[in-house]
């Protein structure tokens, strides 16, 4: 048991190191799972261990300057707001529905990953300069915008707080149509924001539930490993092959939870 928690911790980094998402829809279920943790317990747990993560993998993606920091602050300040609020809703929330909604954001999830490549051609927007004012970057994406960037932050973030994922995923593509970022710099930059809207989820669940904290300190030391060797694995495999495989790992562990709950 303890070597599969070990493995799952170290999946839940890697993950998160080669595609800036997807390390909350690993850690969850393994918590439940393999650990035992409660469900919303392992809903918090997974938020608070994916925020450290994602503050140590977004700041080695800003040492080699893959992160706009201008975007990070706007997209994550709206993502943090709807986080805290879906993370006090979650405490309220059946568990039930809980875990069915998030084996339905796993379905989409590897909808997303199996799906053939898509080119995103967008054209690259003068948003931010690591010298640019925060003022200069609202006005260059304009209000409409600002808008579609406002709703997309504050839905994924409640979706982070009731169900546990850091929404990267979605954060992504959304960052490359809106923001105009090149997928470097959107993998990089959506660490960042995962980060901010994990610790507010966490914070939104802290003292209403239980959170062991030896186990979410082991597996995020783990984690914390794996994230770094994905990093650095990224661009040594086929992200294409990666991202199926990966794909067709959360239809098998989406399915598994719909039935468990079932039962």
């Amino acid at each position: 048991m303890l070597i599969l928690a070990i493995l799952a911790g170290a999946a839940t980094g890697i993950v998160l190191g080669l595609f800036g998402s997807g390390g909350s829809i690993i850690a969850m279920p393994a918590l439940m799972y393999l650990l035992n943790v409660e469900p919303k317990s392992a809903i918090a747990m997974s938020l608070g261990i994916v925020a450290i993560t994602a503050t140590l993998s977004a700041w080695d993606h800003w040492r080699r300057g893959n992160v706009d920091i201008h975007v990070a602050l706007i997209f994550g300040l709206f993502g943090v707001l709807g986080t805290y609020g879906g993370a006090r809703l979650g405490i309220l929330l059946p568990v039930l529905f809980q875990l069915t909604l998030f084996a339905l954001v796993m379905y989409a999830a590897a909808w997303k990953m199996l799906r053939p490549a898509a080119s995103l051609a967008v054209p690259v927007l003068a948003v931010a300069g690591t010298n640019t004012e925060i003022s200069l970057v609202f006005g260059s994406l304009g209000w409409g915008r600002m808008g579609h960037i406002a709703t997309h932050g504050i839905g994924i973030g409640i979706l982070t707080g009731i169900v546990g994922v850091g929404g990267g995923f979605l954060i992504v593509p959304a960052l490359v149509l809106l923001s105009g970022l090149p997928m470097k710099l959107a993998i990089g930059t959506s660490l960042a924001i995962v980060a901010a809207k994990s610790y507010a989820g966490f914070a939104g669940y802290f003292g209403a539930v239980p959170i062991d904290w030896t186990i979410m300190a082991s597996f995020t030391a783990v984690t914390i490993v794996g994230s770094f060797a994905g990093t650095r694995l990224a661009h040594r495999f086929s992200q294409e092959k990666l991202k199926r495989s990966f794909g067709g790992f959360l239809v098998i562990v989406a399915t598994y939870i719909l039935v468990k709950s079932a039962i």
